[in-house]
């Protein structure tokens, strides 16, 4: 079975964290779930994208399960976590971990574009070293992947004004789509730079894409408040 790219194990997983966030999520749950809704078709869609060309390369991905599961998606549950506990107490910067939320999805979906697109037009080179590989190589980009990142970045980060504008956060919203915007695409860049090393050993996809995330969630907090 294939539900969004996922097989049974990553549907089941993927049901779990969904009622987390529905749970975490108080007044505002559905924002959570609209936006990891977004990403999961928007990752299914890029997936499907080349298929036939993707497969006869062998590029093509197959379901995803628990692991992929939890690396794409454990930050982001943090992030809901964390806002729930700041609002429970009153504090104000209950709005960043919204950000930071918005900025981690970001992360994951300019990487998932990065890396689905990229394979289907130009000469990849490994982000670190500029060295040329073939398609498919972690740690490589391409033109057209890198400005697939960065659409698939910005239109994450415009869901913002779409779900997120009646809430009580809009002074910051004219500098929080930027930040997500530009916060997002470091993230999948900082998963190619990852890659490199997992090309060497050392760690693997889903280690990288939690270190996506959280990059993404980090830098953008760091840009609000510079």
């Amino acid at each position: 079975m294939e539900v969004l790219t996922l097989d049974y194990n990553g549907v089941a997983v993927a049901l779990v964290m969904a009622f987390a966030f529905l749970f975490f999520g108080g007044g505002i749950w559905y924002f959570f779930i609209a936006v990891m809704l977004l990403f999961l078709i928007m990752s299914a869609l890029t997936t499907m994208a080349g298929a036939g060309r993707k497969k006869r390369l062998g590029l093509y991905q197959k379901p995803r399960g628990i692991r992929n599961v939890v690396a794409n998606g454990a930050v982001p549950l943090a992030m809901a976590m964390l806002y729930a506990a700041l609002t429970g107490i009153g504090n104000s910067y209950a709005p960043l971990a919204l950000i930071a939320f918005t900025a981690s999805v970001a992360a994951i979906t300019a990487d998932k574009f990065g890396s689905e697109i990229g394979v289907l037009g130009g000469r990849p080179v490994m982000l670190l070293g500029m060295r040329k590989v073939q398609a498919g190589t972690s740690g490589a980009v391409s033109v057209t992947g890198v400005i697939a990142s960065l659409a698939a970045s910005a239109m994450i980060a415009f869901a913002v004004f779409v779900v997120w504008g009646h809430l009580a956060v809009m002074p910051i919203l004219l500098v929080a789509v930027p930040a997500i915007t530009v916060s997002g695409f470091v993230g999948g860049l900082v998963d190619s730079m990852l890659g490199y090393y997992e090309e060497r050993g050392i760690g693997s996809k889903y280690t990288s894409n939690l270190f996506c995330a959280l990059a993404g969630a980090a830098l953008a907090v760091a840009l609000i408040l510079l």
